[in-house]
């Protein structure tokens, strides 16, 4: 009797894609903690097989196998010990202890990758904090503990919003080389949302500035969108720079 192999790995894939970024709104980061081992585990209990008599478990584990592989190899990950992944899967399936905790495992793997992308993105990196020292040079730009640095083109009045309220606001953002990738001026509509559901350049400046008031902000990539970027229109690691004009607060 036919029967097929339907194998539910994109679970896995999961474990090494970086999460698309909003325009402008939240730029909350995912942890790897806890997606490794759910995403592993729902793997292996997604897989679905209804095999021939001339098919074997060996042959699923070893496509399997094929799979995880491909997938480590296509995230520069080609140089791990292929003896030692084995034991570790060993002992997650057998429900051995680990030689490694899992949150120290989740710890390793998070800080190996961050290592590895700050590594490829270098340049623009360094880029980035140079544009920052010649930009805090100039007149007018203060530049804040976090590293935000504004500039005052128009002052505004009144009472400042808090983390609670919700902000209407006009805006354009480009980056170092002058590349506008958004602009609510252009779409002629401005934008409302929450003081806290923006990256966190924002949220500091947001809580600065009064209603009225059109700041122009240059923000350091650890206070925009990181080593994750905002695919397409931002690279990872891109110190960012918005016009910016508050409207009306609204509680």
């Amino acid at each position: 009797m036919k029967k097929t192999i339907l194998l539910s790995f994109f679970a896995v894939a999961a474990l090494f894609a970086c999460d698309s970024a909003k325009k402008i709104p939240s730029a909350d980061t995912a942890t790897v903690k806890g997606q490794v081992m759910e995403t592993a585990k729902e793997a292996v209990e997604t897989v679905s097989v209804s095999m021939d008599n001339s098919k074997t478990m060996d042959t699923l584990s070893y496509s399997v196998g094929v799979l995880v592989a491909q997938n480590l190899k296509s995230q520069g990950l080609e140089e791990l010990d292929a003896a030692t992944l084995a034991d570790a899967v060993n002992d997650v399936l057998a429900g051995n202890e680990l030689k490694i905790p899992f949150e120290e495992a989740g710890n390793n793997f998070q800080t190996y990758m961050q290592a590895q992308s700050e590594k490829m993105n270098a340049g623009a990196i360094a880029g980035g904090k140079a544009f920052l020292v010649e930009n805090g040079k100039k007149a007018g730009v203060v530049t804040t503990a976090s590293g935000l640095q504004y500039e005052i083109m128009t002052a505004g009045a009144g009472a400042s919003p808090q983390s609670s309220d919700k902000v209407t606001v006009h805006y354009e953002g480009s980056l170092t080389d002058g590349t506008v990738f958004d602009s609510s001026y252009k779409r002629g509509n401005p934008a409302t949302f929450g003081v806290t559901q923006v990256i966190p350049g924002w949220v500091e400046a947001l809580q600065l500035m009064q209603p009225g008031a059109k700041w122009k902000l240059t923000i350091p990539q650890d206070l925009a969108y990181g080593e994750r970027g905002a695919p397409p229109n931002i690279p990872p690691f891109s110190t960012l720079i918005f016009t910016v004009e508050m409207i009306e607060i609204a509680k």
